[in-house]
């Protein structure tokens, strides 16, 4: 009898303290998880705000007079686009494709911008993820048929 009872509370005392192991070995699992999720998170908002600033600059290219205008006004509304959805790039490359601006009156051209945002991911610590994650996103925008042409 004694010997069943010694048994028993032998075998009672090995399971005490796994719960403390289980979180041990999953803790870092589940760090990971969330590290994941919040790198992921930070590209997928960070690729709107992209698509945003390419809307927006391609939208303002059209609307310019001369080629000039059109880069200039593009690369302001790209940069005011970015900084307004709250993402910094590393680098913010805006690319215009004005040779919409300078179709006959009465054609219809289109106008493209494309742009080029360096992310900054080295301030999550996930092992394995880049430092940087590039994005490019592109838009068009059509020119009005009967502007005034430069």
């Amino acid at each position: 009898m004694k010997l069943r009872s010694a048994l028993r509370s032998l075998l009672r005392r090995k399971e005490e303290g796994s719960m403390s192991v289980e979180l041990v070995m999953l803790a870092p699992v589940m760090v990971l998880v969330i590290l994941l999720l919040v790198a992921g998170g930070r590209i997928a908002l960070a690729s709107n705000a992209a698509e945003a600033a390419a809307n927006a600059a391609a939208r303002e290219a059209s609307l310019s007079r001369t080629t000039a205008e059109a880069q200039q006004d593009a690369n302001a509304a790209a940069q005011t686009s970015m900084a307004q959805s709250g993402y910094a790039c590393n680098t913010l490359d805006v690319l215009i494709d004005d040779s919409g601006l300078n179709v006959p009156l009465g054609q219809v051209g289109t106008v493209s911008g494309t742009i080029t945002c360096t992310l900054n991911l080295s301030d999550v610590a996930l092992p394995g993820l880049p430092g940087t994650w590039t994005i490019e996103r592109s838009a068009t925008s059509p020119v009005d048929a009967y502007r005034e042409r430069p």
